[in-house]
């Protein structure tokens, strides 16, 4: 058994743990056409073999992304936990796309990236795909924008993606990576 000096960074209390499943249960319950049939119990289970998911989502949920169950992918034998919350995580915004982006900034450079805040916190970023999958559940981001995943072809000319929703509609964006504003953050994924 692990001393608290040696436990791992990534790992939450019991106490943090609790809090966390009582919401999770609790926003499963009160959106379950958004998990129609998905069952808790599988669900609680997996969570609590993967105490490095259960960190993942406590990071989500304090960033305000609102984290939920929506799939099951039966190929990988994984749930998949979206940010659900109406626009994007209010504790990621601000910031742009990646760390070749903060620094390449002269001035006025933001407090993180995008991608090294995913890293951080042990999710991925939304891919366009995914982005319009969410929107299945919606609507998200009708005030803000999301950075989502950019294809290296884009990247290495110095844009990055973003998306919004408006007029019903997924739009898609360009921007230069190092563009960063005070209504624009990311969406994350966690597979469980």
């Amino acid at each position: 058994m692990k001393s608290k000096a040696q436990a791992s960074v990534r790992e939450l209390t019991a106490e943090q743990r609790e809090k966390l499943l009582d919401v999770l249960i609790n926003r499963f319950e009160k959106n379950t056409k958004r998990a129609k049939n998905l069952n808790w119990t599988k669900i609680q289970q997996k969570l609590e073999k993967n105490p490095e998911k259960l960190w993942s989502l406590w990071q989500m949920e304090e960033t305000g992304g609102e984290p939920q169950v929506l799939i099951y992918d039966s190929q990988t034998d994984a749930y998949l936990f979206y940010d659900c919350s109406p626009e994007s995580p209010k504790g990621r915004r601000s910031i742009c796309y990646d760390r070749q982006a903060l620094e390449s900034r002269k001035e006025h450079k933001p407090q993180n990236s995008a991608l090294d805040m995913a890293a951080d916190m042990g999710v991925e970023l939304l891919s366009e795909a995914q982005y319009c999958e969410l929107q299945k559940y919606g609507p998200f981001d009708t005030k803000t924008s999301s950075w989502i995943k950019t294809p290296d072809e884009i990247r290495k000319l110095g844009g990055a993606l973003f998306c919004d929703y408006r007029y019903q509609t997924v739009f898609v964006y360009h921007n230069g990576a190092d563009s960063y504003y005070a209504a624009r953050g990311f969406r994350a994924l966690v597979r469980v």
